[in-house]
């Protein structure tokens, strides 16, 4: 169901500042805090006293202490010391590879000894003086597939998201998917139309007019295992719409980190990253706030279509050409799942000494 020897979003570095964070991340329970020298440790939210989640306790001289009984909890999941109480023989509890980056904080789930930070995802707009950056979270009641599928098929704009960034336009055109190893691209392209209500407040926040003809394009990208990154803009018509010069659009990247938690629920890590107006606080605020009613439609619909798909076990969705992105994402979900659960030669080799791995 989930690839665990893979970086996913944990959370966001103002989510541990002051107390321990339990949070489920692909059917595994951690806990995350500042360990000694302010570095983020995650080890399993697990008291291996009474089972108590380490979540509910606080950090003290960078260990972890239960809030039930006072066990300390160190940063690779020995237990350290518990009052009056002799604990150096406890097992130890699993201990996760963690890494603060980009503005986030990443957990690989799956066995510790496969990470290596340089998997992580290059983020050329993080920390970058031309580029502005500002989402939000939400917790999700569906299957973090579905959210890709709806990411990688912006038909659904013009429906769900009629008052803000859909129109008519995007169903008359057809995108185009490529597949690059286990990158995804979904592009679609739209010429001298009217920008939508969302796109025109961004030009005006460019300081371009707002009615006149535009280019509209959507360039939406899956990388494994679950992470969608939308380049999304207008320009003004006949200025080579996504090749436009700076001065004549308005450019973004849409952020989306899909982190699963169980098999009908993830956390869904939201934003724009923009190179317009970088220092313009209030235009990241107005673009936050217009993106979290946006995202808030395609949250009800995700939930609901879930409890459908629960309810009827029997029935097969179908899959028609716009689906293409999600279906081609899916496959490569589908690959490296099969990939990590597949017996390494070693050990098919120790379960069945007698056949000869080639």
């Amino acid at each position: 169901m989930f690839i665990k020897n893979a970086w996913y979003v944990a959370c966001r570095p103002e989510e541990i500042q002051d107390k321990p964070l339990g949070r489920t991340i692909c059917g595994e329970k951690i806990v995350f805090y500042r360990g000694k020298e302010n570095k983020v440790a995650a080890v399993e939210d697990f008291c291996p006293h009474r089972g108590a989640p380490l979540s509910l306790g606080y950090v003290e001289d960078g260990h972890l202490v239960c809030g039930y009984h006072g066990l300390v909890m160190g940063c690779e999941g020995k237990t350290i010391a518990m009052p009056a109480q002799r604990v150096g023989g406890f097992p130890c509890n699993k201990a996760y590879a963690v890494v603060e980056k980009y503005g986030f904080i990443w957990v690989w789930p799956g066995e510790k000894s496969l990470a290596n930070e340089a998997d992580l995802p290059t983020l050329e707009w993080a920390d970058h003086p031309e580029w502005s950056y500002g989402g939000g979270l939400f917790h999700i009641q569906c299957d973090y597939r579905l959210m890709i599928d709806n990411l990688m098929d912006l038909t659904h704009e013009t429906y769900v998201h009629s008052s803000s960034i859909g129109q008519k336009e995007i169903d008359e055109a057809l995108p185009v998917t490529k597949v690059d190893g286990d990158h995804v691209v979904t592009e679609r392209y739209m010429e001298n139309i009217i920008a939508p209500p969302f796109w025109q407040m961004a030009l005006r926040g460019n300081h371009l007019a707002d009615d006149v003809p535009v280019d509209r394009w959507q360039r939406c990208h899956f990388f494994a295992p679950s992470n969608v990154h939308i380049e999304v803009g207008v320009a003004h018509a006949g200025h080579g719409g996504y090749n436009a010069p700076k001065d004549k659009k308005v450019a973004s990247v849409v952020v989306d980190f899909i982190t699963p938690e169980t098999e009908t629920s993830h956390w869904y890590f939201w934003g724009m990253a923009r190179n317009f107006q970088p220092e313009n606080q209030q235009l990241t605020d107005q673009i936050r706030e217009g993106q979290g009613k946006i995202f808030t439609e395609d949250l009800e619909m995700l939930e609901q279509q879930q409890q459908n798909i629960l309810r009827n076990p029997q029935r097969q969705l179908l899959m028609l050409n716009i689906d293409a992105g999600g279906v081609q994402s899916r496959k490569i979900i589908d690959r490296l799942l099969a990939k990590e659960n597949s017996p390494s030669p070693q050990d098919t080799q120790r379960k069945f000494p007698n056949i000869r791995v080639i």
